[in-house]
């Protein structure tokens, strides 16, 4: 029986997985620097702790940048929007590549990051939209899976090549894919021009309601308690676990495989309890982080709490980012980008006092428990949602008055604006 969005119920459109590839890319650039960053920093001839401000960069570049380019595409064909991304996309890694600076490689992340910041925003309207309303959460699982798959495959096989070409192999695969990226996307994505009736005053106004930036604190937290641990893993697992430096790409694949799981389960399962699930996957988050301040001096120990950790935090992604863009009704634009910009807070921020706790007297464990402490707080926005009553149902994306009723949204949004 086909759906309010023309598709048969049950599958999603194809638009979803051609978004799905270009997060693929986008994801991988993003984390692939956590397992080259000891040959980074002694490339650049600069420190671990330091280095690892080209992950702090790109959020910032993101959180920045995301709302920003939303708002400047806003009345653009979205087709051109995303192929224009791609292209900055592949152009960024290809000078960070030819850099021997430190400076300019941090520049060039950060406008890498503007780029995936627009791309992000108006693929998740897109495949929101496509879907339709009773599968949204779905929609945007299959899109951030393309970023989790990235944990699977894209960063595990970018820092194995990493550790035999030195890290400027990784960078230039990335630019040459993104640059066949933008032409696959190009071909696939339909040839639609933005709504007339969409302005940026709608889009603003769509920003008033509390329980948005509800769902926005969550999503900074939870991603920035999972990325404080995920930005310095590698000096975990070899200094205190023992795992050998050529093992460390296996590790990451086990994180890989623990966020696609995480991020499957958050997409079949948020739209039916979306409020069960993100507490308790928080809260799981923060117990397997606290577990791994003391067992991580195993190495058996640690590989399992990694994937526990993936499994549990990316669970929470899919169904704050849904939240988030069906709160906004008929305005998504500037909502989507602001929840990538909320994620990329928490990397920037996770990232950040991670570093600093590094540094510390805590050592190696100290980003594991600041990791906790992110986990842990997420509960607080989450439990404020779930108060929130019941009742209200709100459109989704670009779904007017024709759309199907969201019989979902009674689970978890509240009575009244």
């Amino acid at each position: 029986m086909p759906s309010a969005s023309g598709t048969p119920t049950g599958k999603l459109p194809f638009v979803v997985w051609v978004l799905a590839v270009g997060t693929f890319l986008m994801g991988t650039t993003e984390f692939v620097i956590a397992g080259l960053l000891p040959e980074m920093a002694a490339d650049l001839n600069v420190s671990v702790s330091h280095a690892g401000l080209l992950i702090t960069a790109f959020a910032v570049g993101m959180i920045v940048g995301g709302p920003t380019m939303a708002m400047a595409t806003l009345r653009l064909p979205q087709r051109h929007t995303l192929v224009g991304a791609l292209a900055v996309f592949a152009l960024g890694h290809a000078v960070a590549a030819l850099s021997t600076s430190f400076t300019v490689v941090l520049t060039a992340r950060v406008v890498t990051a503007l780029a995936t910041g627009a791309f992000w925003a108006v693929g998740f309207v897109i495949a929101t939209t496509a879907a339709g309303p009773a599968r949204s959460t779905r929609a945007v699982g299959v899109m951030m899976g393309g970023l989790t798959l990235a944990n699977v495959i894209g960063v595990p096989i970018g820092s194995f090549v990493g550790h035999y070409t030195g890290w400027r192999g990784p960078f230039w695969a990335l630019a040459a894919l993104a640059a066949l990226a933008a032409a696959f996307v190009g071909r696939f994505i339909p040839r639609t021009e933005q709504r007339a009736e969409v302005s940026v005053r709608a889009e603003v106004r769509a920003l008033k309601q509390g329980r948005l930036w509800l769902a926005l604190g969550a999503a900074v937290l939870i991603m920035g308690g999972v990325l404080a641990v995920y930005t310095y893993i590698t000096p975990l697992l070899t200094d205190r676990a023992g795992i050998p430096a050529g093992a460390v790409p296996l590790v990451l694949i086990a994180f890989g495989i623990g966020a696609l799981g995480g991020t499957a389960i958050g997409g079949r399962l948020g739209d039916r309890r979306p409020m069960v699930t993100t507490i308790t996957a928080s809260a799981a988050t923060s117990l397997i982080l606290l577990a791994l301040i003391s067992a991580s001096n195993s190495p058996v120990a640690a590989v399992v709490l990694v994937f526990g950790m993936a499994l549990a935090g990316f669970t929470v992604n899919p169904v704050v980012t849904s939240l988030a863009v069906r709160f906004a009704g008929d305005a998504p634009t500037l909502t989507s980008a602001l929840t990538t910009s909320g994620y990329n807070t928490g990397i920037a921020a996770g990232s950040l006092v991670a570093g600093r706790a590094l540094d510390s007297s805590l050592g190696l464990t100290g980003p594991a428990l600041v990791g906790a402490v992110f986990a842990a707080l997420t509960l607080l926005p989450l439990a404020a949602l779930a108060l929130g009553g019941t009742g209200h149902r709100t459109r989704i994306v670009a779904q007017r008055a024709a759309a199907a009723p969201v019989r979902d949204d009674d689970a978890f949004t509240p009575a009244h604006h």
